[in-house]
């Protein structure tokens, strides 16, 4: 299995976002595993940056939904529209009929709307007038909040943030870096500069090979035992069985990311927090984060060793 692809697309990638790799490669990871991700920073840290330049990174089409109080659920998914000389009603598509789609400011939408996009986000399909359209594989959703300002916010219920396979921070920049994008940008504007380094097929085949990626079994029962962690004692409300799912899936797509085709602790270790943290509901009184939480499991469950890449 070879992960030349994805380096390519990561290469193209930071040839805009400067000091991210991680995010990046966080991002790669779930696209690859077939997830969805939620960018949470404040404003200008480059998050519809870094979802332009991946989607421009591949053929994908590319759709943006920028979120506020007054949209509808049929601004996002499409609606039905009356056509006088056709005598019949017509369906337009929403923007949510795209590869990639940006879900700007998620959180200024009301509930109803954030809830047009969780059958989309879950089935890869919508339903408007009580007829069933199936979206375009890959189907991948950015979406992006700020945490800090709430005014005018709505949160994202458990059922939406569920939908995430991960919830990613974008983190500010180090002095070095920050002059190194200054430099970058002073004349030049690589969101426009850059191609297409891979097709859509491409990432269809990787979106397949992600799930044939080894899991050992002791692997598999070292993942549970993490979520079960969450659900016991201070954690009486932890991570649903679909977090059980993402998080194998999410180590799968890891190790593919590092051009391995079975998963080893190390992969489970990186994607624990972004993928267990935001669906954590108890919390420690504001004492201690969910980020902490799961870090705390990760050194507290027991980790069994073996030789990862031996089949059954």
């Amino acid at each position: 299995m070879t992960s030349d692809t994805l380096q390519r697309i990561k290469e193209n990638v930071e040839k805009v976002i400067v000091g991210k790799g991680v995010v990046i490669d966080l991002l790669l990871t779930a696209l690859v595993a077939g997830g969805h991700v939620l960018l949470e920073d404040v404003p200008g840290t480059g998050k519809t940056q870094l979802a332009k330049a991946l989607a421009k990174s591949m053929d994908f089409s590319f759709g943006r939904i920028q979120f506020t109080p007054d949209l509808l659920p049929g601004d996002v998914t499409g609606l039905s529209v009356y056509h006088k000389e056709q005598e019949e009603f017509v369906f337009r598509k929403g923007p949510v009929f795209a590869n990639l789609l940006l879900a700007d400011e998620i959180n200024r939408a009301t509930p109803r709307t954030q809830s047009s996009l969780l059958e989309c986000m879950g089935e890869g399909q919508v339903t408007v007038g009580g007829v069933t359209r199936v979206l375009e594989k890959p189907f991948f959703v950015v979406a992006t909040q700020n945490p800090v300002e709430t005014l005018g916010c709505f949160p994202l219920p458990e059922a939406q943030m569920d939908r995430f396979l991960l919830k990613i921070g974008m983190g500010n920049l180090e002095k070095s870096q920050e002059r190194q994008m200054l430099d970058r940008y002073i004349h030049a504007r690589p969101l426009e500069e850059i191609g297409a380094v891979a097709q859509m097929e491409e990432i269809r085949e990787l979106q397949e090979q992600c799930r044939f990626v080894y899991v050992h079994p002791d692997l598999r029962d070292y993942m549970v035992n993490l979520v079960q962690a969450t659900r016991q004692g201070e954690h009486a409300v932890g991570v649903s069985p679909r977090g059980t799912l993402a998080l194998l899936r999410a180590s799968q797509g890891w190790a593919m990311l590092t051009g391995r085709d079975f998963v080893v602790p190390e992969d489970i270790k990186q994607v624990a927090v972004p993928v267990l943290a935001h669906r954590l509901l108890s919390v420690y009184g504001g004492e201690r984060s969910n980020e902490e939480t799961i870090r705390g499991l990760l050194q507290s469950v027991a980790l069994p060793t073996e030789d990862w890449s031996r089949h059954d």
